[in-house]
């Protein structure tokens, strides 16, 4: 669909796939056409018995800067998020597989809410996480504003989602976001060898322990479309217009 999406079943890492952002030149802003290369990954990571674990993984410097803004503009301009966005994060929300992800530089937006769906996120010391959602005049997605309290408590999920506070690495570790914080030359090796060890595990065991611990997903589900209701009515008002336009006249 999109060379800016790489599927990957690495050697070194039997029964892993990993989706790779793979536009470093835009700094791997998501278009539609890669949410939706994502959403296929998912879906026959899921239908496949080889794949046992799968991997999120950037480029160098740089995981995501988010939505690539012209793409989603030309969409959010009608008042919706891209249907491709949506089917994305409901796919990455009923993943039946243990999601690992690898987290280098920049991760805005949802470059860092993805990590409140994964089990294992490791990340670089260089690493910076970011949601400028309400400086958009837009509200949290992908369930964050559900699972960040969860995770991190109420006010450093207040100051990521709200406040759009930046959360280095080592405070994203401290706060739940993140399992690790490796060199950056690290990053790729240890969440391999992390979704390799956990895909020559018991599958069914595993399976298991995992939905044991997340729990039942129809709160996420849930709270993903209250928070695209919102997102939508956001979009209409003039509010984020405003904010739109100031943002494209200073790129």
């Amino acid at each position: 669909m999109t060379d800016h999406i790489l599927i990957e079943r690495p050697e070194a890492a039997p029964g892993v796939q990993v989706i790779r952002f793979n536009r470093a030149d835009k700094k791997n802003a998501i278009t539609r056409a890669m949410y939706e290369a994502m959403t296929a990954a998912l879906k026959a990571g899921d239908a496949d018995e080889g794949v046992r674990a799968t991997v999120f993984l950037g480029s160098e410097g740089c995981f995501s800067a988010g939505n690539d803004l012209t793409d989603f503009m030309a969409v959010a301009m009608g008042g919706a998020m891209a249907r491709e966005a949506v089917d994305f994060l409901y796919a990455l929300a009923t993943h039946s597989k243990p999601l690992v992800s690898g987290v280098d530089g920049l991760a805005i937006g949802i470059g860092t809410t993805i990590q409140l769906h994964c089990d294992l996120t490791y990340a670089s010391d260089r690493t910076q996480f970011r949601t400028p959602f309400v400086d958009l005049a837009l509200v949290p997605e992908a369930a964050s504003s559900l699972l960040a309290p969860r995770v991190m408590g109420h006010q450093r999920a207040f100051a990521l989602l709200a406040d759009g506070d930046v959360f280095s690495a080592s405070a994203a570790k401290e706060a739940g976001l993140v399992y690790a914080v490796v060199e950056p030359g690290a990053v790729e090796r240890e969440t391999l060898t992390a979704a390799g060890r956990l895909a020559a595990k018991p599958p069914k065991a595993l399976a298991i322990a995992r939905n044991l611990v997340r729990g039942d997903r129809s709160d996420v589900l849930a709270r993903i479309d209250e928070e695209l209701g919102h997102f939508s009515a956001q979009l209409k008002s003039p509010e984020a217009r405003a904010a739109f336009e100031a943002f494209m006249t200073r790129r």
